[in-house]
């Protein structure tokens, strides 16, 4: 199946190793960089959202290739189609026209193919009590999201954050390059 991607954006950088400035109890940790980049899909029907993502992606130091798609039909055409490597990691934004995060996410989690793969829900502020985001993380770690995060309007959190939920993922998954996926 040839799809056309009207919002695919390829970075790679290209460094030998990285330190995490992650704190983790009271400890930086030092990561050594994989052979292969650690493979990103972002989804965001916000084109500034997009490009403040892949900024932000390129200033951290993790070894990424980043993939991004427009709307939730276009994430869901790409994940099925069987010419592609899968990410290693979804970033969805929550509020898209047409198929949300919501639904994608229900999805995802319904295929074989795909049930496995990390997602992280990627929102704008959420201007509803406390309580309601609290209930939402909440249901969306019982429909298998791995984290539920806002975007900040600092650039540098952008990047913090970015930075932290890429760290605890390739430690959860014990990422190891491979030639073929």
């Amino acid at each position: 199946m040839n799809l056309s991607f009207q919002s695919i954006i390829f970075i790679k950088k290209r460094k030998h190793c990285y330190q995490s400035r992650l704190k983790k109890n009271l400890f930086s940790m030092k990561i050594a960089e994989p052979k292969k980049p650690f493979n990103i899909l972002l989804a965001d029907d916000d084109v500034d959202d997009r490009l403040l993502f892949a900024k932000a992606l390129q200033e951290i130091e993790i070894y990424t290739n980043l993939v991004t798609v427009n709307n939730g039909e276009t994430l869901m055409n790409y994940l099925l189609n069987e010419d592609i490597q899968l990410p290693h990691a979804i970033f969805l934004d929550l509020s898209m026209p047409g198929k949300t995060g919501f639904e994608c996410l229900a999805e995802i989690k319904e295929k074989n193919k795909l049930n496995n793969l990390p997602i992280i829900m990627y929102t704008t502020s959420c201007t509803r009590p406390i309580n309601f985001e609290d209930d939402l993380k909440k249901t969306l770690g019982k429909m298998g999201a791995q984290n539920y995060i806002r975007k900040p309007n600092d650039f540098e959190e952008l990047k913090k954050i970015i930075h932290q939920s890429l760290i605890k993922i390739i430690e959860e998954v014990e990422f190891e390059p491979k030639e073929n996926m």
